[in-house]
């Protein structure tokens, strides 16, 4: 607590500023359902379920209405820099987001990290998957990977070879799904033998075999959100934001293994 000689740090005066407008943009969804409204969202794939969750439990308590769009953050970014119609922007990454601001698309004051991100080695098959020396073996035959240009994901996929020294075995034998959301599919439906995923995509069931990859193998996957120019007079676009950095919103990315922002 602040002492009233004390004076915040900017950090804290920002995050102080924020929680305020948090609270004073869901108490006004909340309290005024005629100013009920939609809001479009483009979303990276790797969050669709949680996405789905979170804004259906948003609908429920809002009155607003909440249509998402999902793909690799890089192809969401390129639709959003040629004027696709979106009110927010739910990245994979910080660069992008960051990108958006600096194009001047989006309210640099509105950005914040929603949640944090997290990789595993997936198989379908029970037993495939043992550790990091699954890698090192080599017994298979196809590897997914999201896009690692586009997508972080796939890009903490390759860091992640890179750092267990794997990469140069492997490299021809790599299926690159366009977003991470399709190389799960890849492993899914058999097309690949095992696949670097989203633990949130796997978090919710215990089929197949993993290993959820250390943080210290890759990049933070730091996710960022923001509110973009098209959403500026959109009460549902803040509400929703409001509402992501919201304890109810905050159940959810744990349930499905995202860690929150600090």
């Amino acid at each position: 607590m602040l002492r009233a000689n004390q004076v915040p740090s900017d950090s804290r005066r920002r995050r102080v500023s924020r929680s305020t407008a948090t609270i004073v943009a869901w108490a006004l969804a909340v309290v005024n359902p005629a100013l009920a409204e939609e809001a479009r969202v483009a979303c990276a794939a790797n969050f669709r379920e949680p996405a789905i969750e979170i804004s259906s439990a948003f609908e429920q308590d809002s009155g607003h209405a909440i249509v998402i769009s999902f793909g690799s953050t890089g192809q969401l970014y390129a639709q959003i820099a040629f004027g696709a119609p979106f009110d927010v922007f739910l990245a994979a990454d910080t660069a992008r987001v960051t990108r958006a601001v600096e194009e001047g698309l989006a309210a640099e004051e509105t950005r914040f990290t929603y949640a944090s991100g997290r990789i595993a080695l997936f198989s379908a098959e029970e037993g495939f998957v043992t550790g990091p020396e699954t890698l090192k073996a080599g017994r298979f035959s196809k590897l997914a990977i999201a896009e690692p240009s586009v997508a972080p994901y796939g890009a903490a996929a390759v860091e992640t070879m890179q750092a267990l020294s794997a990469m140069d075995g492997i490299r021809d034998r790599l299926v690159r799904g366009l977003n991470v959301a399709h190389a799960y599919q890849f492993v899914q439906s058999g097309n690949a033998d095992i696949g670097f995923v989203a633990v949130s995509q796997i978090a919710r069931h215990s089929e197949g075999s993993r290993w959820v990859v250390p943080s210290r193998f890759h990049q933070p996957i730091s996710q960022d959100a923001v509110l973009l120019n098209r959403g500026a007079g959109n009460v549902a676009a803040k509400a929703f934001l409001a509402f992501l950095e919201g304890e109810k919103a905050g159940e959810i990315l744990d349930k499905y293994g995202y860690g929150r922002a600090e």
